[in-house]
């Protein structure tokens, strides 16, 4: 315990946490920008009748044309992220908005959704306001945090990429480099690269580089010996991701991310361009207003990393003990991030078919699945036998995700159940469905003579799901 006490009463400079703060926060504010842009909400959150939710969470739903609004709460409070100003509210703000929106349709889950939602939930309990912000202007700057604060965010980002790097260690990424197979010729219209992309030994290549990349990346930026030879490499790694999958924002982000893992000198280097950046800003704004275009001495200090040191409060009650029971919070955070992933060894057969423990592991990119699946309804009250149509209720993205997800499926046949019910029927819902797993035929999926209508949603383990006719070896 002394050891641990010890810890956490270390200190470090600030400038880390904050230079995070604020790419985190311009990061965040673009996404959202992007997302609006290219009229995704409207596509994925106004334009569809139905929505599926996470269970525990059916009460998540798109709010209409109110959405926009919630989008830009959002990108607001990402804004007020980057510059420090009410941190503690925006941060929150940040949190809540964007996990709600994560929640709304689970047809949008992505790993990297999940990962800027348990980030932001994590600085929530972070000082990242204390130095170069609007509110260490107002309140008085303090240019060291605790170092267990700046030590958290190194943990999750090399949780990320460790869990990813141990998913990949399975027969087919290793020995079969599926999906990669099925993915990389494709790019072939990249220019130099495309050429090399259907040979299989560079498949493997980037099949095996992708393992030893992320087993190995959080290690290399914790040593001070090798850590820019990992930064050009998460750079290469991310770019090299961003060129040959549509995977938005996520390589920046991870990018800017990892600049956390350098020592304070080089975010003082940053904080210092960053302060260059809005003195040129400030002046051609006031420039605008006044003929003299100077800036006022109350202007500079805020644009230069100088007020910090001139205002900066080093007062004992600044710098007490963390509070016992953020410690306690934090521990529970961690202790879930790294059992959750480890879930799917309480559920039988093979993770990729059912895909039971799947979600929230960073199992990322490892599986093309490709369905079909088609809906029987029995009507109870005179034995009508039809089938659906799934595009009456569905866009196609959604029956393209519904198809190969038995959660996706039970849900939508709920949905068909009580949609027939407002009509007055009463209703069997059985589906046949087939699904092809990295490359092979496909098999085979539901049990077409279970009636889903009456299966109910929970985690155990659903046992209406067919055998996979194969073996995946691994973890």
């Amino acid at each position: 315990m002394t050891i641990i006490e010890k810890y956490i009463n270390q200190t470090t400079k600030a400038a880390p946490l904050a230079v995070f703060r604020i790419f985190f926060g311009l990061m965040m504010f673009i996404s959202i920008v992007r997302f609006w842009t290219n009229g995704w909400i409207e596509k994925l959150y106004i334009e569809p009748s139905f929505f599926f939710s996470y269970y525990g969470f059916e009460w998540v739903k798109p709010l209409g044309n109110y959405t926009y609004l919630l989008f830009i709460v959002c990108g607001l409070s990402a804004l007020a992220v980057a510059i420090g100003f009410r941190y503690k509210l925006a941060i929150t703000t940040f949190f809540l908005s964007f996990t709600y929106i994560e929640l709304m349709d689970k047809t949008t889950y992505l790993n990297h959704y999940y990962f800027i939602s348990i980030l932001s939930f994590l600085m929530i309990f972070l000082p990242a306001e204390k130095y170069f912000s609007w509110d260490a202007k107002r309140k008085g700057a303090i240019d060291v945090v605790p170092k267990w604060s700046i030590d958290s965010i190194k943990l999750l980002l090399g949780i990320v990429y460790f869990y990813a790097g141990l998913a990949k260690l399975n027969s087919d990424w290793l020995f079969r480099a599926m999906p990669l197979k099925i993915w990389l010729p494709g790019r072939y219209d990249i220019p130099v690269l495309g050429d090399f992309l259907h040979q299989e030994c560079v498949i493997y290549a980037f099949s095996w580089g992708g393992v030893i990349y992320d087993l190995s990346i959080p290690f290399l930026l914790l040593w001070k010996r090798t850590r820019v030879f990992a930064f050009i490499m998460v750079v290469i790694f991310h770019v090299l991701t961003r060129v040959l999958f549509p995977i938005g924002m996520f390589p920046y982000i991870m990018i800017v991310s990892a600049l956390i893992f350098f020592d304070a000198r080089v975010h003082e280097r940053i904080i210092s361009g960053i302060s260059k950046i809005l003195i040129v800003i400030s002046s051609a704004t006031r420039s605008l207003f006044s003929k003299e275009g100077s800036i006022s001495k109350g202007d500079r200090s805020f644009a230069t990393p100088a007020y910090q040191s001139s205002r900066l409060k080093m007062k004992k009650e600044e710098n007490r003990r963390t509070p016992k029971w953020k410690l306690t919070l934090l521990t529970i955070f961690f202790g879930i991030q790294l059992l959750l992933p480890w879930r799917y060894l309480l559920y039988p057969g093979e993770l990729f078919w059912t895909e039971e423990g799947f979600r929230f592991s960073w199992r990322v990119m490892l599986m093309e699945k490709a369905g079909y699946a088609n809906f029987k309804i029995v009507d109870r009250t005179n034995d009508e036998v039809f089938y659906i149509d799934n595009s009456d209720f569905l866009t196609s993205f959604q029956e393209k995700q519904m198809s190969f997800q038995p959660d996706f499926i039970l849900e939508y046949a709920h949905y068909l159940r009580d949609h027939f019910a407002t009509q007055g029927k009463e209703v069997e819902v059985y589906v046949e469905s087939f699904v092809a797993l990295n490359g092979r035929r496909s098999q085979p999926y539901i049990n077409p003579s279970v009636d889903l209508a009456k299966q109910q949603e929970s985690f155990k383990h659903k046992n209406w799901l067919l055998p996979f006719k194969d073996e995946i070896k691994g973890i």
